[in-house]
């Protein structure tokens, strides 16, 4: 039964919520294990809306509905590298440049 509800879920053009989730898993699992991800997700949240008496509100709501408040992607080149190991902390004067081409 959980398995049709996360089919009808996913098609659901008003909220997308679990379609963006569905969509983000499909890409990694295939539909099958996306779909009974969703239903599981689907039976947390049920359980939770009436273990605590409160509406459904997901945390990362607000992040899924508007995409263009993401981060931006960094390409990833020599500099940005090298700027990423020194804000980690490690010691990047030890380093050699090679050049296998």
């Amino acid at each position: 039964m959980m398995v049709q509800c996360a089919l009808a879920a996913i098609k659901s053009k008003k909220q997308p919520y679990f379609a963006i989730k569905y969509g983000r898993i499909k890409k990694r699992r295939g539909h099958k294990k996306a779909i009974i991800a969703i239903a599981g997700m689907m039976m947390v949240c049920i359980y939770h809306m009436v273990s605590e008496k409160r509406p459904f509100t997901p945390a990362d709501y607000e992040e899924l509905m508007s995409p263009q408040n993401h981060m931006k992607r960094v390409v990833l080149n020599e500099s940005n590298a090298l700027a990423f190991l020194v804000a980690q902390g490690y010691d990047t004067s030890k380093l050699v440049k090679c050049n296998d081409n």
